[in-house]
C-alpha cells in the first residue's frame, strides 16, 4: 500500500543546542498533515486561536504556479488545444 499522506495529532520535535550540543525533546499538541505537496501544522496561538503554517513543496509549487496561469505553456498529455 503506497502511502499518500501523512497525518498526526501531536508532534515530537527534536533539536541540538549550538553551543552546547545537548539535545532537547519536546512533545507539541499540533496538528501534522502531509502529501506531495505541502506540509501543514495546526494549532493555536499563545491567545487560544487557530493559527497554521504551511509549507510548499517543489511540487505544490509547481501545481500553484500553472494553477495561477504561471506555468510552461505546454501540453503534457497531448490532449490539450
Amino acid at each position: 500500500m503506497e502511502l499518500k499522506e501523512i497525518h498526526a495529532k501531536q508532534v515530537t520535535v527534536e533539536v541540538r543546542d549550538e553551543a552546547t550540543g545537548e539535545v532537547f525533546r519536546r512533545t507539541l499538541p499540533m496538528e501534522y498533515y502531509e502529501t506531495a505537496n505541502f506540509l501543514r501544522l495546526s494549532g493555536e496561538n499563545r491567545k487560544g486561536k487557530p493559527s497554521e503554517l504551511v509549507f510548499l513543496s517543489d511540487t505544490g509549487m509547481r501545481r500553484l504556479r500553472d494553477l495561477a496561469g504561471k506555468g510552461p505553456d505546454k501540453d503534457p498529455c497531448g490532449t490539450h488545444q
